[in-house]
């Protein structure tokens, strides 16, 4: 088997993983169903579908990353260090700016769309 093809395997096994075990990887995983299923309903354009999938993809990522670094800091040492925390602290950041990031970027796209159902 090549190579590409047991890389592919690898990382298809770590996306079931973080999906089936990490707590996160279960919140991430259903808000983005949720913003998949809004968009389904309230019929978005293209390149809104773009910007929604792209933020869905961005969140899931670095909540990825931010796993694989917190399991490697915690593997390294169980005990309190402070650079680790600064480590894990910045990683953890990194998420959250790119959830409210896109937060902000789904209320664009959907707010005006749902007040016009309610205002009909």
């Amino acid at each position: 088997m090549s190579s590409f093809i047991k890389a592919v395997q690898h990382a298809a096994v770590g996306i079931v993983y973080f999906f089936k075990q990490e707590r996160n990887g279960k919140i991430q995983g259903f808000i983005g169903i949720l913003a998949i299923l809004m968009g389904a309903w309230l019929h978005i354009t293209a390149t809104e579908w773009i910007l929604v999938i792209l933020c869905i993809a961005v969140v899931i990522a670095l909540e990825m990353i931010n796993t694989a670094i917190e399991k490697t800091a915690n593997f390294i040492t169980s005990e309190f260090h402070p650079h680790i925390k600064n480590i894990k602290d910045i990683a953890a950041a990194a998420v959250l700016w790119a959830a409210i990031c896109s937060t902000i970027i789904g209320a664009i796209i959907f707010l005006p769309k749902i007040l016009s159902i309610i205002f009909i």
